[in-house]
């Protein structure tokens, strides 16, 4: 018998115990599956309470309780903002201003700003509770936010002095922009409608050009041949 030949018993058997420690393996990880890692637990409610803090931008779904007036939003506003938008929301330097704009997206010199260019007021709520102030985001209360949020809105004249700012009332507000956003994707080659999500193409694939090829970027079977 060849030395080739008695290897061949040994491989079988060899493979044969893999493919069973490798059934056992399986059903042994699937058995185990929340604990296969061996590390970490499950999120708590809390701890997924304080990532869970997004705000829907058209009807304020998530907007927390809570409450705001334009006075301490002035203050407040003073205190953590105007260093970055100016005393008045004018924006400082290269900052971005907060107030002005309107009618201008049009315009050869479009200015975005609270009032000309966000259509949901809830979700000026959302942008500075996340993301806000900039050096310290996130480190402002719910309350303060709502006040800083309504002295936005009352030096972009959407809302009165004397005003106190809650989720109802947030989200009662209409934006000046709040239908200036187009629906779809307006390029004159992209359909119209639901978009196709499966055996959409209606021919198959064809080269129009060897450009890589020439680049010398992919493989060219006829010169491997």
């Amino acid at each position: 018998m060849s030395r080739s030949s008695r290897r061949r018993p040994l491989v079988a058997i060899a493979a044969a115990l893999l493919s069973a420690a490798l059934v056992a393996g399986d059903a042994f990880a699937q058995d185990r599956a929340p604990q296969r890692f061996g590390f970490g637990r499950a999120a708590t409610a809390a701890e997924i309470k304080g990532w869970d803090i997004d705000v829907r931008a058209d009807d304020g779904l998530g907007l927390p309780p809570g409450k705001g007036t334009v006075a301490a939003g002035e203050k407040l506003y003073q205190e953590q903002c105007a260093s970055c938008h100016g005393e008045f929301g004018e924006g400082n330097g290269r900052w971005p201003e907060l107030i002005g704009g309107e009618k201008t997206l049009r315009s050869e010199d479009p200015r975005k700003t609270v009032a000309s260019f966000w259509p949901y007021a809830p979700g000026i709520f959302d942008y500075v509770r996340r993301t806000m102030p900039f050096a310290a985001p996130q480190s402002l209360s719910d309350d303060d936010t709502y006040s800083i949020v309504a002295y936005l809105l009352n030096i972009n004249d959407l809302l009165p002095a004397d005003a106190t700012l809650d989720a109802a009332a947030l989200k009662a507000i209409r934006m000046p922009n709040r239908d200036g956003f187009v629906q779809g994707d307006p390029r004159p080659d992209v359909p119209v409608g639901e978009p196709c999500m499966s055996k959409c193409r209606k021919e198959p694939p064809r080269i129009t050009s060897d450009l890589a090829q020439r680049l010398g970027v992919t493989p060219d079977n006829r010169r491997q041949k």
